[in-house]
């Protein structure tokens, strides 16, 4: 079920009324009908999915509670692993195999050995990247003895499958988010209003953004051999913002929902094309995934205790696992490895943690200063976007190699360059009111003035009716992160 679909604008009323309509024992009642809402929401997609699901959830519970039990660190290790393994193997299989298999059949190839190999035509169940990081979390906090187990089921299987976040994250933690099914909700009237603001913001990221850049971005990046390097410059341009519309568009949606039900989840986007340099971007772009990676895998690794090879070998380590996480193709390993490249510098001048604070906080414009650096971080995110939606790491460099040929100078031109006149001033318009309430949560919590009721509805109606439009005139189109 896609959050920008009729049957989601069906579904989510009728829980919310069925949810907080509830008497008698509350809370077991609310968790019991997000669960059956969860599994629902999931098994729109395929039904099929939700055997996977489930014996994912089973697996965590039921080794979470053994690795507690066991008084021996020999039995909890066998548990945690045996855990992790089958987590693993299973999205190693739906996602990898094939990309292992023709990986090692090219490089025999290319060594004169012909192997005959077959792979699987499976479909990638949705979301299995995202609540097998929930799953794992969990079972590493419980034997680090971080938290108990939980032994109620359904708590757990709604902390694993909760709606809102299960396809596309945020990936939230046991320690965050178990509290809160666990707890007491009642009706918070101003929490729902910011959640309704922030799904509308969503949507309008998603359907009226994200959504017609998508539609220029394929044309340059499908048709990038007879372009030239400025079409396949502004093409790199359609996608970041086509992606960042897309993703962070998705996660508001997810997060205004779950206000609507009284939880709060992780943040996972804070205004990251306003950063002045990568390693702050990376606190502000997919944040859920930056700290899981940071807490799992980083500081275990010895973090930056150690000396500088220390410090860049586990850069690299996260950022090629994190690239290789989005997807089997290598154009993700590069475009991981391109973020690493970028941010070392600062890692071993120790300047990483320098930009802490919000980018003129307090101010309307920024310093020429902060301007040029926000261009520099840009420019770079930019560039390494270009791999990231490259078909493969070869069409990655020729789209390279002609933007940095003589063509970069010729004026940009594909067949509909003339019909991107009302996504550029949409765009301008976005990315304003993105500005505006980049201190906050979302933006449009920016526009709050007491005294300005009039103009903020207004405001506000003004982008629900350019939501609508879009949306009555294209198709439902699936959010980029589904396929991770």
């Amino acid at each position: 079920m896609l959050f920008n679909s009729l049957h989601f604008a069906i579904f989510l009323p009728i829980v919310f009324l069925l949810y907080w309509g509830v008497t008698g024992e509350r809370l077991k009642i609310q968790n019991a009908i997000l669960l059956i809402a969860s599994l629902y929401f999931y098994g729109a997609w395929d039904f099929r999915f939700l055997f996977l699901l489930t014996f994912s959830i089973f697996l965590d519970y039921y080794t979470g509670i053994k690795i507690y039990q066991s008084k021996e660190i020999s039995k909890k290790k066998f548990w945690l692993w045996l855990s992790i393994i089958i987590n693993l193997g299973f999205l190693g299989l739906f996602k990898y195999y094939n990309f292992f298999v023709e990986s090692l059949s090219d490089a025999l190839v290319l060594a004169g050995i012909k192997l005959n190999t077959s792979t699987l035509n499976v479909i990638l169940p949705i979301g299995i990247s995202f609540y097998t990081f929930h799953g794992l979390s969990y079972i590493i906090d419980i034997y680090k003895g971080r938290i108990e187990p939980e032994k109620n089921f359904i708590d757990y299987s709604l902390f694993v499958s909760f709606f809102p976040l299960l396809v596309a994250g945020p990936i939230e933690r046991a320690t965050h988010l178990l509290p809160q099914i666990k707890k007491e909700r009642v009706f918070n009237y101003p929490l729902a209003v910011d959640g309704l603001k922030q799904i509308l913001w969503g949507l309008f990221k998603k359907i009226v953004i994200a959504d017609n850049c998508a539609i220029y971005a394929d044309e340059i990046f499908n048709n990038s051999e007879s372009l030239s390097g400025s079409t396949l410059l502004l093409g790199a341009l359609f996608f970041t913002i086509q992606i960042y519309g897309d993703f962070s568009g998705y996660s508001d949606i997810a997060l205004g929902t779950a206000r609507l039900f009284g939880f709060d989840l992780l943040r996972n986007f804070a205004f990251p094309y306003f950063s002045r340099d990568i390693a702050e971007f990376w606190r502000r772009w997919h944040i859920s995934l930056s700290t899981w990676f940071r807490d799992y895998l980083y500081i275990p690794l010895g973090g930056s205790k150690g000396g500088n090879w220390m410090r860049v070998r586990n850069t690299f380590i996260i950022f090629i696992v994190s690239g290789f996480w989005h997807g089997a193709n290598w154009t993700f390993i590069g475009w991981g490895f391109l973020n690493a490249l970028f941010i070392i510098p600062s890692i071993l001048k120790k300047t990483n943690r320098t930009n802490l604070n919000i980018v003129a906080q307090g101010k309307i414009l920024p310093s020429p200063r902060e301007f040029f650096q926000m261009a520099m971080t840009f420019s770079l995110t930019v560039f390494a976007w270009i791999f990231f939606r490259a078909e493969n790491i070869s069409h990655a460099f020729s789209i390279i190699s002609e933007i940095i040929s003589t063509s970069l100078f010729q004026l940009p031109y594909f067949p509909e360059i003339g019909s991107t006149g009302p996504l550029f001033i949409l765009t301008i318009f976005f990315f304003l009111v993105e500005w505006v309430g980049r201190e906050h949560q979302h933006a449009l919590q920016a526009f709050k003035h007491p005294d300005r009721k009039v103009a903020r509805w207004a405001f506000y109606y003004i982008i629900f009716f350019i939501t609508i439009f879009y949306a009555s005139s294209a198709s439902e189109k699936q959010f980029i992160y589904f396929q991770f």
